[in-house]
């Protein structure tokens, strides 16, 4: 009889709380500083909305990287990774940059202020980049396809040229209508 709870599947149940929880709270903390960093620098009379939309593009744009990424390699080992790479590279570094420009000027306030960023890409990086299951899977049973059932075909008898009529019967054309 198959276990319900076995450890592979506690321990799958335990990392995914983990990183909800880690997930939502450095969401809290990055989206803050980002949405903060964008209104400090926004234009006056900018509209909160701007702010969050902000960070939204800036906080989820590495985590789409990472997806693509993922299932390009899923689909494709040697797919190119570049293009996506260089997103997650360079939103990275912008939500880092909004992390430390909201802290204040000691080396502690900053490195805890990007502390959310830098453990939500570590976490996503992990999970997305672990290696598949390595159970192994039997294919799907398919159906044999049916073998191709040969129908005769009639060949025309060979005619001998001797055997050809060489003066056709003559054809009864009808006169037109006056």
């Amino acid at each position: 009889m198959r276990r319900v709870f076995n450890s592979d599947r506690l321990e799958g149940v335990a990392l995914v709380v983990i990183l909800l929880a880690v997930g939502g709270m450095a969401g809290a903390a990055s989206f803050t500083h980002v949405k903060d960093w964008t209104m400090i620098h926004a234009p006056a009379g900018t509209h909160e909305w701007f702010g969050w939309s902000n960070a939204v593009i800036s906080e989820l744009t590495p985590a789409a990287a990472l997806l693509v990424i993922r299932r390009r390699r899923r689909l494709d080992p040697d797919a190119s990774v570049f293009y996506p790479l260089s997103i997650l590279v360079g939103a990275v570094a912008l939500s880092l940059a909004a992390q430390i420009a909201v802290a204040n000027d000691s080396f502690s306030s900053r490195l805890l202020s990007s502390v959310p960023a830098l453990a939500f890409l570590a976490l996503s990086k992990l999970v997305l980049t672990a290696p598949a299951a390595r159970t192994a899977r039997k294919p799907a049973p398919t159906k044999p396809k049916p073998e191709p059932v040969p129908v005769p075909v009639e060949e025309p008898a060979d005619l001998d040229p001797v055997d050809l009529p060489t003066d056709p019967a003559p054809v009864y054309v009808p006169p037109a209508p006056p």
